[in-house]
């Protein structure tokens, strides 16, 4: 099995305090971009000391630990329960929900409160600024009526949010005090290698700053929280309260931000997260401008592109996004872009999976007009697409309500496959959800067995094309699959409906 299989069988958490009691209100922050600096340049200048035979992290720690900070957000507390296993609408919800769907982890919590009451959370931040600019995560601080920033003496101020981004969680704050305050300068985590030292810096359950030590473990792990996962996975225990800290290597440089942790118990186990600096600074200098950012948009919906799918579709390698649905009316539809089209490069980048392009468009202005490299049906093709505004409304599908359904073809078997296949019927549809002008063949028995089994795919599928052809009945799909096994093909490409997606799913003749 997998490592990401592994990972996706349990819990991801965000690093919340220990402090947390309930929920906060949701809501947007005053936006204020007066008085920002300049993010501090990057920097691999050593620390004196680090390689004292006795090994010690105590020049790394003198010169980064003053820069960190503790971070208390505080919130008004609603009166209703909504029945989340963690009592109310806890703080931070949607992150969780993000990571791991209703489950919740155990947390301290009192009953839910009277409206207008206040309720905290803590987590940790720190400042790359000597004016009082402060880096944090965005799940820190979303929805807090109030910021107050500790510093490492102790002292106590409020802190101004200048800009946060939900997608990549990162948040910048402001504070002003009355002397230059001590920084940390930002590291390459590009240098980064797997067994690197790495130190871990924040104030887990509200105890008072902690440090702890421990190695890259991988780079590049994607936990499907949003298109620009890329985290720094990392053993150095991380706990509640730490989200937001720095990640610092032995040369007391921040190469990441600590973000999340691996909980199949709602404890640290120590799998943490970290985001990389290399992301989190191109972000930072946006965020310190104050507000929001915008992010491109191009209306596919895609898919990894195996070697299966890429013998089908007539590929020499596997590679780009196999583009399973292109959203009616999106910038995507009015380049031209069609649902099977493999995108192998956009904006002078190559792509080279599906994450690939969902970063690159999303790095894009809005209104920007960028080159689409595509393959389509044995050919490779340049189109040029502009790109739209990513909003968090976003339809990414419609159902249309037009149509008459197909006369029944009932029964048609693929035994290749290993698929029963059936039409499209007034029941089937009441019973899939399917509108009148839905067309395909539905599939209504896998032998588990066989390649399609094997492949995925599942009774109550909708075959909607097959090898990049439409079909619209099941004998329309029966002849269509054994027309590409005569062809001498390895496998054949489905076109899938699965509930409000599309996929492609490439099945193997010879395993069947």
């Amino acid at each position: 099995m997998s490592p990401m299989n592994i990972l996706r069988r349990h819990r991801v958490a965000a690093l919340l305090g220990a402090a947390l009691i309930i929920s906060p209100v949701i809501g947007s922050f005053a936006q204020n971009s007066a008085g920002l600096s300049t993010v501090a340049a990057t920097t691999q200048t050593p620390v004196a000391g680090i390689t004292a035979p006795n090994g010690s992290f105590a020049p790394v720690i003198a010169v980064t630990k003053p820069a960190v900070v503790t971070i208390t957000s505080v919130t008004k507390a609603q009166a209703q329960d909504d029945g989340s296993p963690l009592g109310g609408n806890v703080p931070f919800d949607q992150f969780f929900q993000q990571f791991f769907g209703d489950q919740g982890m155990p947390m301290p919590r009192t009953p839910p409160q009277q409206q207008g009451q206040r309720a905290e959370a803590l987590g940790s931040g720190f400042i790359v600024g000597a004016d009082g600019t402060i880096v944090t995560n965005n799940h820190v601080v979303n929805g807090a009526s109030s910021i107050k920033v500790t510093l490492d003496d102790g002292t106590e101020l409020p802190a101004k949010l200048v800009g946060h981004d939900a997608k990549n969680d990162l948040a910048v704050l402001k504070i002003k005090a009355d002397k230059p305050l001590p920084t940390v300068k930002w590291g390459d985590s590009s240098k980064l290698m797997t067994g690197d030292q790495v130190l871990a810096i924040g104030n887990p359950f509200g105890i008072g700053t902690t440090v702890t030590a421990g190695i890259v473990s991988a780079r590049g792990r994607d936990l499907h929280s949003g298109p620009f996962d890329d985290f720094i996975q990392i053993d150095a225990p991380i706990n509640h309260g730490n989200s937001g800290g720095p990640l610092v290597d032995i040369h007391g440089n921040v190469i990441g931000i600590n973000t999340a942790i691996y909980s199949p118990n709602g404890g640290s186990v120590g799998v943490g997260f970290a985001i990389p600096s290399d992301q989190a600074q191109k972000v930072v200098a946006k965020l310190m401008k104050g507000g929001d950012i915008e992010y491109g948009y191009l209306g596919v919906q895609i898919q990894p592109v195996t070697p299966d799918v890429a013998s089908a579709i007539g590929l020499d390698h596997p590679g780009g996004a196999l583009v399973s649905q292109v959203i009616d009316g999106s910038p995507a539809a009015k380049a031209g872009i069609e649902t099977g089209d493999v995108i192998t490069g956009f904006g002078g980048q190559e792509i080279k999976d599906p994450k690939d392009l969902s970063r690159a468009v999303a790095d894009v202005s809005p209104g920007a007009k960028e080159t689409v490299n595509i393959w389509r049906k044995g050919k490779a093709m340049e189109i040029s697409a502009d790109v739209g505004r990513n909003a968090d409304d976003q339809k990414t599908a419609s159902n249309g309500n037009e149509g008459r359904s197909p006369s029944a073809e009932q029964g048609l078997r693929v035994p290749s496959l290993g698929l029963g296949l059936t039409d499209l019927t007034p029941d089937i549809r009441d019973q899939l959800n399917l509108s009148q002008s839905q067309r395909g063949a539905v599939v209504e028995r896998v032998n588990p067995d066989k390649a399609a089994s094997a492949a995925g795919i599942q009774p109550g599928d909708v075959i909607v094309g097959v090898d990049q052809t439409p079909v619209k009945t099941a004998r329309q799909a029966n002849q269509a699959i054994a027309e590409a096994g005569k062809s001498g093909k390895k496998s054949v490409l489905l076109l899938i409906d699965r509930g409000d997606a599309q996929i492609f799913v490439a099945v193997p003749f010879a395993a069947g």
